[in-house]
């Protein structure tokens, strides 16, 4: 990458973080992908996850004081997860501030979910190394305050969109999807999918990319149904008149 266009890159990123760096080191490692140096963001994540899972766990404890302990547990869970880290650090620009490898800047790495979702988590990490963890638990609860506060606390979040899919499927007596893996690339831990999800009779066919098959056959089961929620809303249910 052009150092200039990287400097620039990090700069817009601590703005957007709300954190000026004293030690900037601490950044640009945070930065770094295996791919581009033995000295990598690994170690961060690690440290990155345990803030973010705190300061998740208390919003929602504040936020929902009448939640079961079973249910601020998988509202966490779809707040912290990779989807969620990876459309944050988007939403930040941070893929432009990555170090990567020749082969992932090629392959679109900077855009790839699960690498933003890592960065994403040793950034956390890295402001906790650079200030204390209250700074590390600011920005996070900057990142994270609209989402912690517009979640849908109803029985559904607890359930995947895979589940909740079939069901809206099966409620209007229509055919299960049908998901197949359409590409691979890499193996192990480094494999790529995409994948897709054909709603058949309705003519509808979402697709999704993933680091993992389950992570992409989601994706596009949450693509679907909105696109079924919006083309084929349930039908309402009459009221029945109020005997005089």
């Amino acid at each position: 990458m052009n150092k200039t266009l990287h400097d620039a890159a990090v700069r817009r990123l601590q703005a957007a973080l709300g954190h000026t760096f004293a030690n900037p080191a601490l950044l640009e490692c945070a930065l770094t992908h295996r791919s581009f140096s033995s000295r990598h963001n690994e170690r961060f994540e690690f440290v990155g996850d345990a803030v973010l899972n705190y300061t998740v766990a208390r919003m929602l404890f504040d936020t929902y004081p009448d939640l079961p302990e079973g249910r601020l547990s998988r509202l966490r869970a779809n707040l912290v997860n990779q989807t969620v880290l990876a459309e944050t650090a988007a939403s930040l620009n941070l893929g432009d501030a990555l170090l990567l490898g020749p082969g992932e800047l090629k392959s679109g790495g900077f855009r790839r979910p699960s690498i933003l979702a890592d960065a994403m988590e040793a950034v956390f990490a890295a402001v906790c190394l650079d200030a204390d963890f209250a700074a590390a638990e600011a920005v996070v609860r900057r990142l994270f305050h609209s989402r912690v506060q517009n979640i849908d606390c109803g029985e559904k979040e607890a359930k995947d969109a895979k589940t909740r899919l079939q069901e809206a499927l099966q409620a209007q007596r229509l055919a299960l999807p049908k998901y197949r893996i359409d590409k691979q690339e890499g193996e192990g831990e480094n494999a790529w999918f995409t994948v897709s999800c054909d709603l058949g009779e309705l003519g509808f066919v979402s697709t999704a990319q993933a680091s993992g098959r389950r992570a992409a056959e989601q994706e596009a089961a949450r693509t679907a149904l909105e696109w079924l929620a919006a083309h084929r809303p349930p039908a309402k249910t009459p009221q029945k008149r109020r005997q005089k």
